[in-house]
């Protein structure tokens, strides 16, 4: 039985900002504080986070959210982590860092994932539920070997963002299962290191944090605690990565419900209880906990391509060039859209994918191209649908999240695309709102996370229904999509 005076911070380490999500025993967010986390990007596709920033961030941000709790009454039970997946930062032998932490976004590791692909990247693939792409750290870890030689022997241990913030506050250098199974490095069914990745890695085991289960819990250090205004000895959850516990945030954790996020990237993602990709490799597969395992892909693509258009139309309002695409009928009068303008994630996994637009004629002006942009991106979606169904997890429903679905169009044009209902849902909490659920699942609290109380998630505040008419023409023009990658990959190159 929870104490009704406690409750559980959920500390979500995302890729522009830290959101501590303080969580009380009824499972409600009862304080949200955020810090911001910036990203340096730089030449040949750097995309970094200074580690010590990163800490400074979490401290501050917990330290003033233990405040909200205690000016609420209620005594924080317990500290659980979300991080952004598939970052990387080396560590000395006295655990200091000796390189920035590379995001998910930094694509510097290009050429050796084109490598490891052609070199039985299926393989790899299957085996560690990651796709073999520059954003994972298997090919961060094989470009660090060849490109920084000195740097790579003097490195002691390599880990994850979060795994360097949680050694900070706990003394111990883990990695959680879920986290771990987004590396490239960690075999699904052992949940252990998976040694043809470690060679591909050019990196052993020794070299590596240990393995621990998402609910693994650690005693908080007295240093760290007198600087959060937290009692020493506080159980620390180790946590999981952010996508897995978006699932969870929204209440897609049971077979057949998607969630789907759209932001400026998106992704569509289900759980189910057992791990494994399907054949042709288009999806990703990642732990969550409890046994259970979180199907799925990422766009690269997605808010990011109506941005695109307004700056390129003219510097025209985004809200006003969507209006004018909304005016096009379904199909945008035959114009089709690789929407691919930072390269792609699923179902593709091409960085090099580029943009195209085919079939332009004179009639067609720059509604017509937004509006085929914008479906490009519900037909990437659809396509990762069809393969996560094809890797043997139905979807039936899906629960939909991000600012992007604040515009009628996009959520019109997804529902056509996947042509099911979409259940539009706040999620202001996020992956933070996760972590605290799993924190407290980790407490003991529940037994597992499937017996969380129904009314933890919200209903949906809106269903947007797909249209008929957009449905049909969606649908004709996928085959059409989907070939199109494949006849223009050899330029992309």
């Amino acid at each position: 039985m929870n104490d009704a005076g406690e409750a559980v911070l959920g500390i979500d380490l995302g890729t522009t900002a830290t959101k501590v999500v303080a969580v009380d025993a009824a499972y409600r967010p009862v304080s949200t504080v955020e810090r911001p986390a910036p990203l340096r990007t730089g030449r040949d596709g750097e995309a970094v986070h200074d580690p010590a920033t990163v800490l400074a961030g979490v401290v501050d941000a917990v330290r003033e959210s233990a405040e909200h709790c205690a000016h609420l009454g209620l005594a924080v039970r317990g500290l659980s982590f979300s991080a952004a997946l598939h970052t990387l930062l080396a560590l000395d032998s006295s655990g200091a860092p000796l390189t920035p932490a590379l995001s998910w976004a930094d694509t510097r590791s290009a050429d050796i994932a084109r490598r490891l692909r052609a070199e039985g990247g299926d393989a790899l693939h299957r085996a560690t539920g990651t796709p073999v792409h520059p954003m994972a750290p298997v090919t961060k870890l094989a470009w660090f070997a060849a490109h920084e030689p000195g740097l790579f022997r003097r490195t002691a241990v390599w880990c994850g963002m979060k795994d360097y913030v949680l050694s900070r506050f706990t003394g111990r250098l883990i990695t959680d299962h879920s986290c771990a199974s987004a590396t490239g490095l960690m075999d699904l069914r052992t949940t252990a290191w998976h040694g043809p990745a470690l060679e591909a890695a050019r990196v052993s085991g020794e070299r590596l944090p240990d393995l621990v289960p998402p609910t693994a819990t650690f005693p908080l250090l007295p240093e760290p605690a007198a600087a959060l205004g937290l009692p020493t000895g506080l159980p620390v959850v180790a946590g999981a990565g952010d996508g897995p516990l978006a699932n969870l945030a929204v209440g897609a954790t049971t077979p057949g419900t998607a969630a789907l996020s759209l932001g400026t990237s998106g992704a569509l993602r289900v759980v189910r209880d057992r791990p494994g990709v399907d054949d042709r490799c288009r999806v990703f597969c990642y732990h969550l906990a409890d046994g259970l395992w979180v199907l799925g892909g990422a766009v690269s693509n997605a808010g990011v391509v109506a941005q695109w258009a307004a700056e390129s139309f003219g510097g025209i309002d985004v809200a006003d060039l969507l209006k004018e695409a909304a005016e096009v009928e379904p199909g945008s009068e035959g114009l089709i859209a690789l929407p691919h303008l930072l390269g792609e994630r699923a179902p593709w996994w091409d960085p090099d994918a580029r943009g195209a637009l085919i079939g332009l004629r004179r009639a067609h002006g720059r509604a017509h191209m937004t509006r085929a942009m914008i479906e490009g991106v519900g037909q990437q979606l659809a396509l990762v649908r069809d393969s996560v169904v094809a890797a043997g997890a139905p979807v039936a429903s899906v629960r939909a999240t991000g600012g992007a679905l604040r515009s009628s169009l996009w959520a019109e044009i997804v529902a056509a695309a996947l042509d099911m209902p979409l259940g539009i849902t706040d999620d202001t909490a996020g992956s933070g709102f996760g972590a605290a659920l799993l924190g407290w699942r980790a407490l003991g609290a529940v037994s597992d996370l499937s017996a969380l109380p129904a009314d933890v998630w919200s209903r949906p505040h809106r269903t947007v229904l797909p249209d008929p008419v957009a449905v049909r023409r969606m649908a004709d023009a996928r085959p059409r999509v989907e070939g199109l990658h494949v006849a223009l990959r050899e330029f992309s190159a």
